[in-house]
């Protein structure tokens, strides 16, 4: 049965383009279990493929015609082909993590054929180590990004014994509780009710927006951190783009990012970003492009509960960004830290005073300049809305396996945009901190080199705080 595509997913398949394809992706690396044998990797890419019932979001993909009035709608795949989708790679000699990557990086340039269902997994053998990996990509009109992360942490136990586990793509009953059933067979009078209040909590929410927008547009204009930027530099990050992809990953120790953190009084977010400053900084020095003024990074925020007024990078209930100032203007990396902190403290401040409804609406206010040139294909063109976006995924916190092999790295991919040809995403996994860099591999010459950076900048904020 065909039905339509929601306003979000339209927008990402509209502005799919082959410079631009807008999919997302996640490399995940695991290490054999201890009683693997010569063939597991052929039999385990055989079990992923063997699936007798296809989950409808994983046959799914977008069509239209004369027939739907010329409009996008979801279909399903009559001639599904899962040989098309799973998929066996191996890596050539030496078979380094350099191959991988570079591996990686041409299946994550490659343009979905939206005649198909909009998602590939790619099960990769041949590292030297031993390890094999996982990459998988999976449209942005099918999925968001957590929500993308969220399927590739379904298929993993903690239990390091446990085999037959399903992929993702695979159909599963839905269990139906005691508590599910009382709730769908509540009165009509307690839905209405519920619907009457939900009504006037968005109408309370509504009229509130005009003084959101007002103290929104207020503090852009005062330079001052919010949803809203008016004062990122241009910078070789933002020009247009190519389709070809560079993708860069590295770990570091959550321990060594948490003492920074403790030491200086600031939050492991902080940390993270400041990394991401001192070697955006020392990036820029290298190719003789380090604005004066200090980049601006879009970040994502969740806001705890409005009563508790505070809000959080690791998550919560209601969703935002924040333009945070990065300090690339400030040779010393503790000074680096400071900005970042004061600028996160300041956003963080300005989000807690609006309701959910208002940090949704300001948040997708300060994505208009980014994304609009965009889409008209003028990226690049003017002052940016941001220079890149930077984003941290909070992960498991415990080791999770996959039919016995232990997951040992969790590497985001995301979308660069014509005008932002860099994107910085993180999550937290198992005791350490996983970056992934995706970027143009044209606009952002030896883009790899940011890793080298990221670790010395870490060192240098150790060395700061007396860590």
């Amino acid at each position: 049965m065909a039905t339509p595509l929601d306003p979000t997913a339209l927008g990402f398949l509209l502005a799919d383009s082959r410079r631009v394809p807008m999919h997302v992706g996640g490399l995940q690396l695991y290490k054999k279990p201890p009683d693997a044998g010569r063939s597991y990797t052929r039999d385990l890419f055989d079990q992923m493929r063997e699936v007798d019932d296809i989950a409808p979001l994983f046959k799914k993909h977008p069509y239209r015609s004369v027939k739907t009035g010329g409009q996008y709608v979801w279909v399903e795949d009559d001639d599904f082909d899962i040989e098309y989708h799973v998929r066996h790679s191996a890596l050539p000699k030496p078979g380094r993590v350099r191959e991988l990557l570079e591996l990686v990086s041409r299946l994550h340039s490659t343009r979905m054929a939206t005649e198909r269902p909009l998602w590939e997994w790619t099960l990769i053998e041949g590292l030297r180590d031993g390890r094999i990996a996982m990459y998988a990509k999976m449209h942005h009109a099918l999925v968001d990004g957590v929500s993308a992360n969220r399927l590739l942490q379904s298929i993993l136990t903690t239990d390091p014994d446990a085999r037959d586990l399903p992929p993702p793509w695979a159909a599963r009953p839905r269990a139906r509780t005691a508590r599910a059933q009382e709730e769908a067979e509540s009165s009509l009078e307690q839905v209405s009710v519920s619907i009457a209040a939900k009504a006037l909590e968005i109408s309370a929410d509504a009229a509130g927006l005009p003084k959101a927008l007002w103290t929104t547009l207020s503090r852009s204009l005062r330079n001052e951190t919010s949803p809203l930027s008016l004062y990122a530099p241009k910078s070789i990050l933002n020009q247009p783009i190519t389709g070809s992809r560079r993708f860069a990953a590295q770990s570091w120790p959550m321990e060594r990012l948490r003492g920074v953190a403790r030491e200086s009084g600031t939050t492991l977010n902080d940390v993270v970003l400041a990394m991401c400053s001192g070697a955006l900084r020392t990036y820029l020095e290298e190719q003789a492009a380090l604005p004066q003024q200090t980049l601006v990074a879009m970040v994502p925020i969740g806001l705890k509960a409005k009563q508790s007024g505070s809000a959080s990078a690791e998550g919560g209930n209601a969703v935002g960004s924040v333009m945070v100032k990065l300090g690339t203007d400030l040779a010393d990396p503790a000074a680096r830290l400071q900005s970042v902190h004061e600028s996160m403290r300041d956003g963080k401040r300005a989000l807690a005073q609006m309701t959910p409804l208002q940090i949704q609406a300001m948040s997708a206010i300060g994505q208009v300049p980014a994304v609009l040139p965009s889409m008209l294909k003028l990226g690049g063109v003017g002052r940016p809305a941001y220079n890149l976006v930077i984003s941290n995924v909070p992960g498991p916190r415990v080791p999770h396996f996959f039919n016995g092999a232990e997951m040992v790295g969790n590497y985001p991919l995301s979308i660069p945009i014509d005008g932002m040809a860099l994107n910085i995403t993180c999550t937290s996994y198992a005791g350490h901190m996983d970056f992934g860099l995706t970027g143009c591999r044209r606009t952002l010459p030896s883009l790899q080199r940011i890793l080298t950076h990221l670790d010395h900048e870490l060192t240098a904020l150790e060395q700061a705080a007396g860590v």
